[in-house]
């Protein structure tokens, strides 16, 4: 006789967290939050080129999917009843960009990921038509005009892919971020899938204005990309769909927020002037603004927050964006091979203690926040014939707390208020070593949930609470407490800004490092002759060019 399923107290929502390493599911508990399953599923990234950086649509889609199944499975093994999941959020890594066809339901060309450096020129060609005096791209969007965004990717694919070109003609194409690709499979694909996105996801895009909260004609004018092809935009918490096959068939699709959003709302950074730090494969901090768009003078982006229902205002966030963080771990595992894990990057910086004058810029898609030079290049410099492998995994740690520590700065002289602590999150978070770095070089207190899965629980909070589901209450009094971690400086505050000052310094020599686009093609043959490691070495320092080099990852 099968044992009875285990009573639950509470309905249960679960979170597609789609991220740009990996995609994962997870199942909470709407009235404590507890977690109480998750199955992942990493990704394979693509470098067809230097500075291209692409994903297979396919594999993505194929990986929720599994996600979804497995999460099911484990479920039903420890008596936990399916059929008490009551919704479904969705969480996405933002811009990245692809099209498709809307009767086949086929890619027509890779997802052209945030990270891809290839549209540098098509940025230059956009930037001279843009008036000195009246950057309406901006004014509209929040954001400078760079290789990040959406649009540009997009005006890539429609000039270089005449597949694309010609569904576009024949009014097959479909435009989205992951957020859409993925609604519109769950939801039935070319059996009346629902094409939308959500605010804070269409924020991203550089089409979207985020004043009057739609698509903008004069910027998809001025991008030359046809309106036919862009998703409905919803809030971020309202039921766009019901899923059409699998385990969970039938359950409304009802949360939909970009990641670094999804874990603002999962950090219950509801308040004006709070803010929270994600490490993840780039590092991301958001500071709630209210209802109003704080325009930063110190190279953050203005961004939407979320907008928690149909009919509730819009909240608004400045964020600092950095490209690189976890993926430095990767690279010193997959390129340079120091490492055979990235949790050995923990053991080998405590074996070192400090970096030992070693600093590391990890410029390989040029530097973000503050600085939006995508002409800059890593580099790793102080180095001695002392130096060994362990202080460049503590430099590569550092380097991760040094960005943070820049984008905090950005956001303190934006706001006028410095941060007392910060809030963070994200997988990188359970390295000792890398939250102790970042209170001692930001020489405030960190402070850090015990469970760490804030993006999925922000898509879970967001799905549980729309309308027509109602199960997960985001009144103040209703949201369960979570447990935190405090992280306190224990250095000299002296000393930290001596070390951020060196840091300061080698970031400059990092910039300006490709001066025109015909040396940065050509010269990529001869980089890509030498071995992996290859220093350029004079007396006074060592230098590395780090750039992409065909066939390999982060």
């Amino acid at each position: 006789m099968a044992a009875p399923k285990e009573s639950v107290v509470g309905p249960l929502v679960g979170a597609v967290v789609q991220g740009t390493n990996s995609s994962r599911f997870l199942v909470f508990n709407s009235k404590t939050a507890e977690l109480l399953s998750h199955h992942q599923v990493q990704l394979t990234q693509e470098f067809p080129k230097e500075g291209w950086v692409e994903q297979d649509p396919k594999e993505i889609l194929q990986s929720v999917y599994e996600c979804i199944e497995r999460t099911c499975e484990k479920l039903n093994e420890v008596n936990i009843d399916i059929s008490n999941i009551k919704a479904i959020g969705v969480s996405n890594q933002r811009e990245t960009t692809l099209i498709w066809d809307k009767l086949t339901g086929e890619p027509l060309y890779n997802a052209v990921a945030w990270l891809d450096l290839r549209t540098q020129s098509t940025v230059e060609n956009l930037s001279k038509k843009i008036p000195g005096n009246n950057n309406f791209v901006k004014s509209k969007t929040g954001l400078p005009l760079s290789t990040y965004f959406s649009a540009v990717k997009l005006r890539w694919i429609l000039d270089n892919v005449s597949e694309v070109q010609k569904a576009i003609e024949e009014d097959r194409a479909l435009f989205g971020t992951m957020d859409s690709w993925l609604i519109w499979n769950l939801t039935g694909g070319v059996n009346e899938g629902v094409h939308c996105t959500d605010v804070t996801n269409a924020s991203r895009t550089m089409l979207f204005n985020i004043h009057s909260l739609e698509w903008d004609k004069e910027l998809c004018d001025f991008f030359e990309i046809p309106m036919s092809i862009l998703p409905n935009v919803c809030s971020s918490s309202e039921i766009y769909g019901l899923m059409k096959a699998g385990a969970l068939e039938g359950v409304p699709i009802s949360g939909c927020l970009g990641d670094q959003s999804a874990a603002l709302v999962g950090q219950m950074c509801f308040q004006e002037g709070q803010a929270k730090n994600t490490y993840g494969t780039g590092c991301f901090l958001l500071c709630n603004t209210g209802r109003k768009c704080v325009f930063s003078e110190h190279g953050l982006l203005t961004t939407v927050a979320y907008k928690l229902g149909r009919e509730k205002p819009a909240f608004y966030a400045l964020e600092g964006s950095v490209a690189i963080a976890g993926a430095v771990i990767r690279w010193l595992k997959d390129n340079l091979g120091i490492i055979e894990t990235s949790e050995e990057v923990e053991k080998l910086a405590e074996e070192a203690g400090t970096s030992y004058g070693c600093y590391f810029i990890p410029a390989f898609s040029g530097l973000y926040a503050p600085y939006w030079d995508p002409s800059a290049r890593g580099i790793i410099c102080g180095l001695t014939q002392f130096t060994n492998k362990s202080h460049i995994a503590f430099a590569a740690l550092e380097a991760i707390c040094f960005q943070t520590r820049e984008i905090v700065d950005s956001m303190n002289r934006d706001c006028g208020i410095p941060l007392s602590h910060l809030q963070v999150d994200g997988k990188m978070t359970t390295n000792q070593i890398l939250m102790q770095l970042q209170a001692d070089i930001l020489h405030i207190p960190v402070i850090k949930p015990s469970m760490p899965e804030t993006t999925a629980l922000g898509a879970a909070m967001a799905a549980g609470a729309a309308e027509g589901v109602g199960i997960w209450s985001l009144k103040p009094e209703d949201l369960s407490a979570v447990m935190m971690e405090r992280v306190d400086p224990q250095i000299k505050a002296t000393e930290s800004e001596i070390r951020y000052s060196t840091w300061k310094k080698a970031v400059m020599k990092s910039m300006s490092w490709v001066t025109t686009q015909s040396p940065e093609s050509s010269d990529s043959a001869i980089f890509s002759s030498l071995p992996l490691g290859f220093f350029i070495v004079s007396s006074m320092m060592i230098l590395i060019g780090a750039r992409y080099i065909s066939g390999t990852a982060y």
